[in-house]
């Protein structure tokens, strides 16, 4: 199956599974599923997918329930960060914030609902306990206090205090590169690939992470926000590859982590290896 296929079979799990909660409250059911709905580039569940479809395919549509787990835990993350108090943005994935559409404290409920939702989710996937748990461990260690959210409070504390490359490489690890080794590593753990296996994909998953974020601030730098589906031309007070190392210094970066991940590659069975560099060919064009 190819990652487009892959995707679209996520899609569809996706729209038949999102809750669906009644009350007599106006917009809560509308807006918990708004902005999952939407769409997105699907990054972090096509990557836990393809994982378990190249290596134990019979267990892809039990896995779909924690590549959903994934996803909406990734959008939590994104109505966080677009809230006043953080980057104030009114557009993601095309579509107007919550904040902008209802509230700011329907934004930061329905961010918590989703955040929990997620482990819901995962704990109630037709998988064997401890496989269960241990996805569930995987993904708040690098969701919350040792991953994205240090990250993001990394990030907006030294708005307008520039870092040094160390400091903004360990920002976005945190921020942005662990969630995306994660969904690596939890494909693996449903496939039961061993521990090596395991670690090395962990680490491939970090330095595709850095990729996924020097291309981000690229686009940041050089697309529209309608180009972009959402704003841009907007990381002048953020820590970014670009800002500390100009549009041509984030290029080569984005070149350098390319070859590292080239040369990963190398180390994998050669159906993930295809798999994993198609994906890599598609989102990253050279």
């Amino acid at each position: 199956m190819n990652s487009y296929s892959l995707i679209e079979r996520f899609e569809h799990f996706l729209s038949e599974s999102l809750p669906r909660v009644q009350s007599f409250h106006p917009h809560f059911d509308k807006a918990l599923r708004e902005m999952v709905d939407v769409g997105g580039k699907r990054f972090r569940p096509l990557l836990l997918l393809s994982v378990v479809e190249v290596e134990a395919p019979l267990l892809v549509d039990n896995a779909l329930h924690v590549a959903l787990g994934l996803e909406i835990m990734h959008t939590y993350s994104l109505i966080h960060d677009d809230l006043p108090c953080m980057d104030d943005a009114p557009l993601r994935r095309g579509h107007p914030t919550l904040h902008v559409s209802y509230d700011e404290t329907t934004a930061v409920l329905i961010g918590d609902a989703l955040n929990t939702h997620a482990f819901h989710l995962i704990a109630h996937a037709p998988l064997d306990a401890s496989v269960r748990i241990e996805l569930v461990s995987i993904l708040a260690r690098d969701a919350g206090v040792y991953g994205m959210v240090l990250g993001q409070a990394i990030d907006c504390f030294f708005e307008d205090k520039k870092l040094d490359l160390e400091q903004l490489r360990f920002l976005h690890v945190h921020k942005t590169a662990k969630l995306i080794a994660a969904s690596l590593a939890m494909g693996a753990v449903i496939a039961g690939l061993d521990k090596t296996i395991r670690e090395h994909l962990y680490a491939f998953g970090i330095t595709l992470g850095l990729l996924f974020q020097v291309q981000d601030d690229i686009i940041d730098a050089t697309l529209s926000s309608e180009e972009a589906g959402k704003p841009t031309m907007n990381d002048g007070h953020k820590n970014s590859f670009v800002t500390l190392l100009g549009l041509e210094g984030a290029i080569q970066q984005k070149t350098a982590l390319l070859d590292t991940l080239d040369a990963a590659l190398e180390q994998l069975d050669a159906s993930l290896a295809f798999r994993l560099g198609h994906i890599i060919e598609t989102y990253f064009k050279r």
